[in-house]
């Protein structure tokens, strides 16, 4: 990984391009970390990837990117409350793969912005992480998460489960 400079910004819809392109690459890096197929993704039309471009200024949630000074997003993260979750919950995280890890200081900077907006709202943050992705699991870890010990079934396959694991703010 090269020295990069890069911002930490919320989407908008006119960002929908890149927003899709950022979806499409996360989709074919790490199948099992989303709850949407590469098939479905490619289905969706404009008016769609505009509405997650939204998602930076919701009422009820956050869309982040981590942007290159040239304009290249190089990470995304997005964290949403549900009425029925104690927590708002961290979604959509990903970080291509030159920027990964410590060093880069990706991960850290999209997590800081998203723990910032989750804490004027609840006291902490919670997500749920397939039960086979080591990588992310590791990660999370690493950034002070903690697995609960209660999991659901994988929507993509009800065989497969998702660890949920909850960060105090």
């Amino acid at each position: 990984m090269t020295e990069a400079q890069f911002t930490i910004r919320a989407t908008m819809p006119d960002d929908w391009r890149a927003v899709r392109a950022i979806r499409l690459e996360m989709l074919k890096d790490t199948p099992i970390a989303y709850t949407e197929t590469l098939s479905e993704a490619f289905g969706h039309d404009e008016r769609e990837w505009r509405r997650r471009g939204a998602r930076g200024d919701a009422a009820d949630g956050i869309s982040l990117v981590a942007e290159l000074d040239g304009g290249t997003w190089v990470g995304t993260m997005g964290c949403v409350s549900f009425r029925d979750e104690p927590w708002p919950m961290l979604v959509s995280v990903y970080v291509a793969e030159g920027y990964r890890g410590r060093a880069a200081g990706v991960t850290d900077a999209l997590l800081g912005e998203v723990e910032a907006w989750a804490s004027s709202r609840a006291s902490g943050l919670m997500l749920h992480v397939h039960e086979d992705n080591a990588r992310a699991r590791a990660a999370y870890e690493r950034r002070g998460f903690a697995a609960t010990g209660s999991t659901i079934p994988y929507p993509l396959n009800r065989r497969q489960r998702e660890l949920e694991m909850v960060k105090r703010l």
